[in-house]
C-alpha cells in the first residue's frame, strides 16, 4: 500500500529545488502522493518549520513526512527517520523534527539514514532533500524499504530537541512570546487560554498587552467582527493557542510585534499607550 508523503521545506518557489524533490520521488515511487504543507519558511528557521510541522500534523493523513529545514546540511549532523504511531518522520537532526514527533505521541524507534542503495548518487553534500531524505521518504511510503533498511538504529534520547520558551506567570499576568507571524499579520503567543485563566485573564476582563515599555488595551473575543475595523484583539486561533490580531489589518503592521518578540498579557488598564496603534 502507498502512503502519502507530507513534504515541508524552506526552499521557496522561485527556484526547481521543490519541483525536482518531487520529480525524485515520482522516478522511485510514482503512485505515491505528494502533499505541498509549505515551502515558504524563511530559510534556515528551523523554529518556523517545527511549529507548521507541530500544527500541520494533527491534520494531515498518516504517512510519511517529509521536512527540510537544514541549514547544517553537509555536516556532521545526522539525517534522521522516525518511526510514529502517526507514519514515519524524515528530516535533518537539528530539532525539526521532534515537537511533531511528540506532538504524535512519540517514536518508538528512530534511524540514522545512511545506507547508500536508498540515495542518490551527488555531486556534493549540499541538497539532502533531493539525494537523500526524498528517495528516503520515497522508498518507505511505497513499500520498497522497511525504515531498518535506511541505515542503523539511534537512542531516542540521542537526538537533538527543539528548545521552545515558556510562559511565566506572575500575579496578574503571563509573559510569554510571539512564536510564529502568519500570513495574514496574525501573532501567535505561546500563551494557552488556559495560561490566562489561571492569573484571572478572560474575556470580559480588562486585558492589556504590553509589548517593550508599551502597553495596549485590546479585549479577548471569539471572533474578528465582535471588534471594529482596525482594531486589535486576542482570540483563540485555529490551533488553541492565544493569537494578536487586528480586524481587516495585520497585528504586526499595528502593534511592534514579529516572531520572538516579548509579550506580557495581564489584567488591568494600561499605563503607556502608544496612540493609534
Amino acid at each position: 500500500m502507498n502512503l502519502p508523503i507530507s513534504f515541508l521545506s524552506d526552499f521557496g518557489r522561485d527556484d526547481e529545488f521543490v519541483g525536482v524533490v518531487h520529480g525524485v520521488i515520482a522516478r522511485i515511487a510514482p503512485e505515491v502522493r505528494v502533499i505541498d504543507v509549505g515551502h515558504e519558511f524563511a530559510q534556515g528557521d528551523i523554529r518556523s518549520g517545527a511549529l507548521a510541522l507541530t500544527r500541520a500534523i494533527q491534520y494531515l493523513p498518516q504517512g510519511v513526512a517529509l521536512a527540510v529545514v537544514d541549514p547544517g546540511v553537509g555536516t556532521e549532523r545526522k539525517a534522521i527517520a522516525a518511526r510514529t504511531e502517526w507514519g514515519t518522520l524524515i528530516g535533518p537532526d537539528n530539532g525539526l523534527l521532534a515537537p511533531a514527533v511528540a506532538m504524535v505521541g512519540g517514536a518508538d524507534k528512530i534511524v540514522s539514514i545512511e545506507n547508500p542503495e536508498v540515495m542518490l548518487p551527488a555531486p556534493g553534500a549540499t541538497f539532502h532533500g533531493r539525494d537523500l531524505f526524498g528517495p528516503a521518504a520515497a522508498v518507505i511510503a511505497s513499500g520498497q524499504a522497511h525504515i531498518d533498511d535506511l541505515g542503523p538504529e539511534v537512542a531516542l534520547d540521542s537526538v537533538l530537541p527543539l528548545m521552545l520558551p515558556l510562559v511565566e506567570h506572575t500575579e496578574n499576568a503571563v509573559v510569554g512570546e510571539v512564536l510564529w507571524v502568519d500570513h495574514f499579520g496574525n501573532a501567535q503567543l505561546n500563551i494557552s487560554p488556559e495560561d490566562l485563566q489561571l492569573v484571572g485573564v478572560g474575556p470580559g476582563t480588562e486585558i492589556v498587552l504590553k509589548i517593550g515599555s508599551s502597553e495596549f488595551p485590546i479585549d479577548w473575543v471569539d471572533a474578528y467582527g465582535n471588534v471594529d475595523d482596525g482594531e486589535g484583539l486576542l482570540h483563540i486561533d485555529s490551533y488553541g493557542q492565544i493569537a494578536v490580531a487586528v480586524r481587516n489589518g495585520s497585528a504586526v503592521e499595528s502593534y511592534p510585534l514579529d516572531a520572538g518578540t516579548a509579550v506580557t498579557v495581564r489584567s488591568g488598564k494600561p499605563g503607556l499607550h502608544i496612540a493609534g496603534a
